[in-house]
Formats: structure tokens, sequence, C-alpha cells
């Protein structure tokens, strides 16, 4: 197959919220394009590999970002040994071939990309190649995938309505502290209760929210203190560099969570 290096050949641990699971399924079988809302680190991406290995598709990810044009998404002429070759994009291979294509963080690429989707997330499932003057027309397996964190819209950066409203949304968040727990300890390889302190630290960083704090710890970044912990660095020391560092360059907010980590402890 020529997607076969996209094919997801473990089952990536995922661990459900709620009904998100029936709901993309039956998304995927109408083939409707399905858009991914929630913070930073709450498992969006992990989902959709979850979903594409239950579903037995191969996965293209595109990480978006404000310099990705339009060619780098539909593909591009570029000189080989033989002279001139058309090259296709990720969407375009996607759409050729038949897979799950996952644009991450949409609203980080400019809107005159993020329109090049369009005519794929309605009935005509079609993707203009100008550049080539070819009409691909959306492989029957095709199906697309965005997301991105509602935290950081802004009127400069976010997407068109005319962009919104042809995607169903599933909504993400945090997992409640008994879920977020097991999924730390399972994937950090932790002891239970060091799990559990990690989350009450989170959930105290999440409040700091809007108080000198755009985001407060993600569930990833839970993973990766515990990972540190587990390679012998002590709780304090792992939470400042995976929790506090990262996410603040304030030293009176670094003071702050530094005084939550220790009153966690």
């Amino acid at each position: 197959m020529p997607l076969s290096a996209y094919q997801i050949a473990e089952e990536p641990y995922f661990e459900p919220q709620g009904g998100e699971v029936a709901l993309f399924s039956a998304a995927h079988a109408l083939r409707q394009p399905v858009m991914i809302k929630g913070p930073t680190g709450c498992g969006k991406t992990r989902f959709i590999e979850h979903m594409a290995w239950r579903l037995g598709r191969p996965l293209i990810t595109v990480a978006c970002h404000e310099d990705m044009t339009a060619s780098d998404l539909v593909g591009r002429y570029l000189l080989d040994a033989g002279g001139t070759a058309w090259h296709d994009g990720p969407l375009t291979l996607a759409v050729r071939h038949g897979a799950i294509c996952y644009l991450d963080e949409i609203v980080e690429a400019r809107q005159d990309t993020t329109v090049v989707v369009h005519p794929l997330t309605d009935d005509r499932r079609i993707l203009p190649l100008e550049k080539k003057n070819e009409l691909v027309r959306a492989h029957p397996d095709f199906q697309l995938v965005i997301s991105y964190n509602p935290g950081y819209q802004s009127v400069l950066k976010d997407l068109k309505e005319s962009t919104k409203q042809r995607f169903v949304a599933l909504d993400f968040a945090y997992p409640d502290a008994e879920r977020e727990a097991q999924i730390v300890a399972r994937e950090a390889g932790v002891a239970k209760d060091v799990a559990v302190l990690l989350v009450r630290i989170a959930e105290r960083t999440r409040n700091l929210k809007g108080h000198g704090l755009d985001e407060g710890a993600s569930t990833r970044m839970l993973i990766q203190a515990g990972r540190l912990i587990k390679q012998g660095v002590g709780l304090a020391e792992a939470c400042h560099v995976a929790l506090v560092l990262p996410i603040t360059d304030d030293m009176g907010v670094r003071e702050t969570l530094s005084d939550v980590i220790a009153a966690c402890a």
C-alpha cells in the first residue's frame, strides 16, 4: 500500500473520558470531517492516533505553522534526476489513497492556506491541484481531522466561520483527577501515589490560568515529570524543570508555583 509507512502497528494507549470513541467512529463511517478542540497536552493527538489504529486506517499528521503554504499541503513541482517532477503533499497523499489526514493546531496556519480544505469538507470531496491542472477526487476512505486550542483564540488567529461550520466538533478537556492519575502512572511508569500527587499539583496550576498563567500544567507535562522521577530525580526538581520552567518566565509566578509544589508535597 502506498501509505504503509503511515499505518499504526501497535495500539496507542488512550483512556476515554466519555463517548468520544463512539462519536468519532460514527463520523468516520460517514467520512465527516472532525474538529477536535481542547487545551494543550490533553490527549487530542493521542486520541486521533488511537482511532486511526482502531479503524485500521493510515494516519498522516501535519503540524501546522504560520509559514505553511498551500503547496506544503497539496504538493509542488521539484527538480530531480530526471528533470522537474510533481510531488504530492501530505494532504494529497491522504486524499488519493484513503488515509486520515490530521492537521494539528490548524489555527497556526494562515487562513489563505486553510481554505484549501474547503472543497474536501462538503459533498464535492475534491482537491483541485491548480499548479498541476488536476482535480483529485477523494478516496472513499479519506477523512479530514483538525485540532486547535480554543484558549489561544484571537481575532487574528482563529478559524473562519466558513471553515468551522464544515466540521463536527469534539470538545476535549483534561481528565478527571482519578483518570488523569491513572494515565500518568501508566505512561510515566510511576507509583499511583506519585501520580496522584502530580495531578494535585497540576490542578493547583490550572487554577492560576488567567492569573499569571496562560495555561496550567498539562497531562503531557505530568508524564514528563513522572518519567524524571522514575529516573531518580527528586519530586521538587522534576516538577521545577518539567512543570514550572516551561510554562512561565515570570519570576513571581515561578515562586508561586514552587510554593504550590512544596505545599502539595
